[in-house]
């Protein structure tokens, strides 16, 4: 069974900061790639950040370039996402998502197979 379970969401103000993990079981373990991506209401779901867990690199959206940064701890099956320098509109709700067999990654998330229930961050002022 593949299963991919976020957590560390919360309720912060303005400027604060927020790690969030993600811990991956089963296929989703081998995954190429990682990404994370949020969902605000009445918004379509957006990618926020990505990395291929074999040959490394990282991949931003502009809105979040330069505040957040994806991780990952392989003896842990882990992926994280520190949020840092927070907005008002970094709330969403955020997902965790791994994409198996492949040779690029994107975030676009219809390329990703596996999907976590989703954590909700809230930034308030």
């Amino acid at each position: 069974q593949v299963q991919l379970v976020e957590s560390g969401g919360g309720s912060v103000t303005a400027g604060g900061s927020l790690r969030l993990s993600c811990l991956a079981s089963g296929a989703a373990v081998n995954s190429e790639c990682m990404g994370w991506f949020r969902q605000a209401p009445g918004k379509e779901r957006e990618g926020v950040a990505y990395m291929h867990t074999r040959r490394g690199g990282e991949y931003y959206a502009d809105s979040v370039k330069g505040r957040f940064a994806i991780s990952q701890e392989h003896a842990k099956n882990a992926v994280y996402l520190e949020l840092n320098s927070l907005k008002l509109e970094d709330t969403a709700m955020y997902y965790c998502a791994a994409r198996t067999g492949a040779n690029w990654c994107s975030l676009v998330p219809t390329h990703y197979t596996y999907w976590g229930q989703g954590v909700q961050v809230t930034v308030s002022s």
